[in-house]
C-alpha cells in the first residue's frame, strides 16, 4: 500500500460508526431539551480569528495551529477549536439581536491541531459543544455543567468528576500575574525556553507547560484562587451551590485552568479516570470579554465542548455498547423467480424505516444465511416460491434459530411492535 491516513488522522470504519452516531443522538436530543439551536460554521477560518481570540501566547496559536496562505495570499487556518468561530458567526449575523438577550448554539464537527498523536486525541479530532451567549447568571455555569454531564450518564458513562474552578476577572488577571511573576522569576532560568518566553509575555500560560523540568516549580506555585476578587470568589460559589441544588456534587481544584486566553470566572473539566493521565471528556467555562474582544459589545458567555475519541475510549474501557438501534433485516430468495417480488418487499420495508439488506447475487441459501450472520442481522425474511404466492413469507429469528410463516401485509406492524 502506497499512500496511507497522515499521521494523526484515522479512518472511522463503517463498524465503528456505531457508537459514533449513538453519541451524536445522544448529545443532540440532550442539548436541544436545553434550548440549544445548531450552527456550522466553516472548516477553516481567517487566521486572525484564532489568534485574537485563543490569544497569542497560547501553545495551541503558537505551536499547533495548521495555517496556510490561500491563493490570494492570506493566511488560513484550519480550526483548532470552535468557541472563536461562534462568536464570529455571532457577530456577522447579529444573532443576538434576532434572538434576543441569550442565544444558545451547538455545533458537531472536526477540529485541527497540530499535537503528538495519543490515545484518545488525533490532529484531526472530533467534538461537540454549546455556546450560551447573553447571560451572566452562575446557574447558567451550573446548568452548562450539568448538562454536560447528562449526555455522559445517557451514553452510560457515569461516576465521572466534575473538576471547577475561577481564572478570575481581567482585575483578578493581573493580580494574578504579578504574582506569577514575582514566584517565577525565582525559578525561570532552570525553566524550559517555552517558559522563559512566557514569563513575561503571559505567566499564565507557564501553568500549561508538561515538561518534567517546570511541573517541580509549577506544582508549587499560588494558585489563582488565591487572588480571585470578592466578586469572582461569589460568582464560583453560586456556580457550586446551583450545581448542588441540581444534585452535582463538584470538586474544587485551585489549579485548573484552560489553555486559552479568553477564559474568566469559571472553569470546569469534566473527568473520566479510567482513560488514565488524559482523562478530560469535557471541558469549558465562561468568556465574559471574547465578543466585545472580537469587535462586538460587552456580552457573557459560557460553554464547553467534549472529545467524540475520548467517548469513544471511555465506551470501549467501561464495555459500553450502544443501545436502541433498529435490527438489521436479511432477505434471502429460494429462487431468481422470487427475486423481483423480494426486491419490492424491501422497498416496501425501507418505507416504513425498517432496515433490509438484500443479496443480488446468485447465492445458495445456505450462502445467504451466512451472510446475514456476518452482517449481524437480528431476522431473516425467506421468499420462497409457493409461500409468497400465498402473500407469505418465512421469518426467520437468527438469534433464537426459531422461524413462523407471516403474511407479507403483517411484516412492518410486526417488525414495529417488536
Amino acid at each position: 500500500m502506497g499512500i496511507k491516513a497522515p499521521r494523526g488522522t484515522v479512518d472511522i470504519l463503517p463498524q465503528d460508526m456505531e457508537k459514533w452516531h449513538f453519541i451524536e443522538d445522544i448529545a443532540r436530543q440532550t442539548i436541544s431539551c436545553y434550548g440549544y439551536q445548531e450552527i456550522r460554521t466553516p472548516i477553516f477560518e481567517a487566521t486572525e480569528l484564532f489568534v485574537r481570540g485563543i490569544g497569542d501566547s497560547t501553545d495551541i496559536v503558537n505551536k499547533e495551529m495548521y495555517t496556510f496562505q490561500d491563493k490570494k495570499g492570506r493566511s488560513i487556518t484550519l480550526r483548532p477549536e470552535n468557541t472563536a468561530a461562534v462568536v464570529r458567526a455571532y457577530l456577522e449575523h447579529n444573532l443576538g439581536i434576532q434572538q434576543g438577550s441569550l442565544i444558545k448554539l451547538f455545533y458537531m464537527g472536526p477540529m485541527f491541531r497540530y499535537e503528538r498523536p495519543q490515545a484518545g486525541r488525533q490532529r484531526q479530532f472530533y467534538q461537540f459543544g454549546t455556546e450560551a451567549i447573553g447571560s451572566v447568571h452562575p446557574g447558567l455555569d451550573a446548568e452548562v455543567i450539568a448538562m454536560a454531564l447528562q449526555i455522559f450518564e445517557q451514553v452510560g458513562i457515569v461516576g465521572l468528576k466534575a473538576e471547577l474552578n475561577s481564572v478570575g476577572c481581567n482585575e483578578c488577571r493581573t493580580s494574578y500575574h504579578a504574582v506569577l511573576l514575582e514566584y517565577f522569576r525565582n525559578h525561570i532560568s532552570q525553566m524550559c525556553p517555552d517558559c522563559q518566553m512566557r514569563l513575561e509575555k503571559n505567566p499564565m500560560r507557564i501553568l500549561d507547560c508538561k515538561a518534567k523540568t517546570c511541573q517541580i516549580y509549577i506544582s508549587q506555585c499560588p494558585t489563582v484562587i488565591d487572588s480571585v476578587c470578592p466578586a469572582c470568589r461569589n460568582h464560583l460559589d453560586e456556580v457550586i451551590k446551583y450545581l448542588q441544588l441540581m444534585g452535582i456534587s463538584p470538586i474544587l481544584n485551585p489549579r485548573l485552568v484552560r489553555g486559552l486566553d479568553y477564559y474568566t470566572k469559571t472553569a470546569f473539566e469534566i473527568r473520566d479516570e479510567s482513560l488514565g493521565a488524559q482523562n478530560a471528556v469535557a471541558a469549558g467555562g465562561r468568556y465574559d470579554n471574547l465578543v466585545r474582544d472580537m469587535g462586538g459589545p460587552a456580552t457573557p458567555a459560557i460553554g464547553f465542548a467534549a472529545g467524540m475519541e475520548r467517548i469513544i475510549l471511555a465506551m470501549k474501557n467501561k464495555d459500553i455498547e450502544p443501545i436502541g438501534k433498529q435490527n438489521m433485516v436479511y432477505i434471502a430468495v429460494t429462487s431468481e423467480e422470487v427475486r423481483d417480488k423480494s426486491a419490492a418487499l424491501a422497498q416496501r420495508l425501507r418505507a416504513d424505516n425498517i432496515p433490509v439488506e438484500l443479496s443480488w447475487d446468485k447465492k445458495s441459501l445456505k450462502s445467504q444465511f451466512r451472510h446475514a450472520a456476518n452482517m449481524n442481522a437480528r431476522y431473516t425474511i425467506i421468499v420462497g416460491d409457493s409461500e409468497i404466492n400465498q402473500g407469505k413469507v418465512m421469518l426467520k429469528d437468527m438469534t433464537k434459530e426459531e422461524q413462523q410463516l407471516i403474511a407479507v401485509e403483517e411484516l412492518s406492524a410486526w417488525f414495529k411492535s417488536g
